[in-house]
Protein backbone atom coordinates (compact mmCIF):
# COMPACT_ATOMS: atom_id res chain seq x y z
CA UNK A 1 0.00 0.00 0.00
CA UNK A 2 3.02 2.12 0.40
CA UNK A 3 3.75 2.16 -3.12
CA UNK A 4 0.19 3.34 -4.12
CA UNK A 5 0.19 6.14 -1.46
CA UNK A 6 3.89 7.14 -3.06
CA UNK A 7 2.37 7.60 -6.27
CA UNK A 8 -0.25 9.71 -5.13
CA UNK A 9 2.19 11.76 -3.31
CA UNK A 10 3.94 12.60 -7.08
CA UNK A 11 0.86 12.97 -8.70
CA UNK A 12 1.64 14.89 -11.84
CA UNK A 13 5.31 14.53 -11.21
CA UNK A 14 6.46 13.27 -14.81
CA UNK A 15 10.44 13.37 -14.31
CA UNK A 16 12.71 10.50 -12.30
CA UNK A 17 12.23 7.39 -12.19
CA UNK A 18 10.20 4.67 -11.03
CA UNK A 19 10.86 1.15 -10.17
CA UNK A 20 8.95 -2.00 -10.97
CA UNK A 21 7.88 -2.60 -7.45
CA UNK A 22 6.27 0.99 -7.57
CA UNK A 23 4.60 1.04 -10.81
CA UNK A 24 3.13 -2.69 -10.69
CA UNK A 25 1.61 -2.38 -6.92
CA UNK A 26 0.11 0.97 -8.23
CA UNK A 27 -1.81 -1.04 -11.32
CA UNK A 28 -2.39 -3.70 -8.36
CA UNK A 29 -4.24 -1.53 -6.29
CA UNK A 30 -5.99 0.71 -8.60
CA UNK A 31 -7.41 -2.41 -10.53
CA UNK A 32 -9.03 -3.76 -6.66
CA UNK A 33 -10.04 -0.48 -5.26
CA UNK A 34 -11.50 -0.03 -9.12
CA UNK A 35 -13.29 -3.73 -9.03
CA UNK A 36 -14.39 -2.84 -5.28
CA UNK A 37 -16.00 0.51 -6.75
CA UNK A 38 -17.74 -1.41 -9.75
CA UNK A 39 -19.01 -3.59 -7.30
CA UNK A 40 -20.66 -0.88 -5.43
CA UNK A 41 -22.14 0.79 -8.12
CA UNK A 42 -23.61 -2.30 -8.93
CA UNK A 43 -25.39 -2.76 -6.17
CA UNK A 44 -26.26 0.36 -5.76
CA UNK A 45 -27.64 1.00 -8.71
CA UNK A 46 -25.22 3.99 -9.19
CA UNK A 47 -24.82 3.92 -12.78
CA UNK A 48 -25.40 6.02 -15.91
CA UNK A 49 -26.98 4.35 -18.43
CA UNK A 50 -26.95 1.16 -17.19
CA UNK A 51 -23.29 0.46 -17.61
CA UNK A 52 -20.96 3.75 -16.22
CA UNK A 53 -20.74 2.97 -12.33
CA UNK A 54 -20.07 6.76 -10.93
CA UNK A 55 -18.17 5.83 -8.55
CA UNK A 56 -16.00 3.79 -10.89
CA UNK A 57 -15.91 6.94 -13.09
CA UNK A 58 -14.84 9.18 -10.41
CA UNK A 59 -12.46 7.53 -9.36
CA UNK A 60 -10.70 6.82 -12.81
CA UNK A 61 -10.56 10.08 -13.91
CA UNK A 62 -9.09 10.60 -10.29
CA UNK A 63 -5.89 8.52 -10.31
CA UNK A 64 -5.54 9.02 -14.60
CA UNK A 65 -2.95 11.84 -13.96
CA UNK A 66 -0.97 9.33 -11.77
CA UNK A 67 -1.07 6.43 -13.39
CA UNK A 68 0.37 8.18 -17.05
CA UNK A 69 2.87 9.86 -14.17
CA UNK A 70 3.97 6.64 -12.86
CA UNK A 71 3.95 4.55 -16.28
CA UNK A 72 6.48 8.16 -17.75
CA UNK A 73 8.98 7.57 -14.71
CA UNK A 74 8.67 3.28 -15.46
CA UNK A 75 9.76 3.91 -18.85
CA UNK A 76 12.85 6.60 -17.58
CA UNK A 77 13.80 4.03 -15.85
CA UNK A 78 14.22 1.48 -18.51
CA UNK A 79 16.43 4.48 -20.26
CA UNK A 80 13.07 5.09 -22.54
CA UNK A 81 11.30 8.86 -23.36
CA UNK A 82 7.65 9.10 -22.05
CA UNK A 83 6.63 9.15 -24.98
CA UNK A 84 6.51 5.59 -25.79
CA UNK A 85 3.15 5.41 -24.36
CA UNK A 86 1.70 7.36 -27.46
CA UNK A 87 2.22 3.65 -29.10
CA UNK A 88 -0.35 3.13 -26.86
CA UNK A 89 -2.39 4.12 -29.80
CA UNK A 90 -1.39 1.12 -31.80
CA UNK A 91 -4.11 -1.73 -31.30
CA UNK A 92 -2.74 -4.94 -29.71
CA UNK A 93 1.23 -4.17 -30.81
CA UNK A 94 1.15 -1.25 -28.65
CA UNK A 95 -0.31 -2.79 -25.54
CA UNK A 96 2.26 -5.76 -25.98
CA UNK A 97 5.48 -3.27 -26.56
CA UNK A 98 4.54 -0.80 -22.99
CA UNK A 99 3.72 -4.40 -21.51
CA UNK A 100 7.20 -5.83 -22.20
CA UNK A 101 8.92 -2.20 -21.05
CA UNK A 102 7.24 -2.44 -18.05
CA UNK A 103 8.36 -5.86 -17.14
CA UNK A 104 12.35 -5.19 -18.00
CA UNK A 105 14.51 -4.35 -15.19
CA UNK A 106 15.87 -1.16 -14.64
CA UNK A 107 19.08 0.22 -16.11
CA UNK A 108 21.77 0.69 -13.26
CA UNK A 109 23.75 3.35 -12.68
CA UNK A 110 22.47 6.99 -13.66
CA UNK A 111 20.33 7.85 -16.96
CA UNK A 112 19.19 11.24 -18.40
CA UNK A 113 16.28 11.03 -16.03
CA UNK A 114 17.82 10.50 -12.22
CA UNK A 115 19.70 8.08 -10.39
CA UNK A 116 19.52 4.48 -10.24
CA UNK A 117 16.33 3.73 -7.83
CA UNK A 118 17.05 0.73 -5.88
CA UNK A 119 19.89 2.51 -4.13
CA UNK A 120 18.21 6.10 -4.22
Amino acid sequence: MNWYIEVLKKYATFSGRARRKEYWFFALFTTLIAIVLGIIDASLGLTIGGDVGILGTVYALAVLIPSIAVAVRRLHDTDRSGWWLLILLVPLIGVLTILVFMIFDSKPGQNQYGAYPKTA
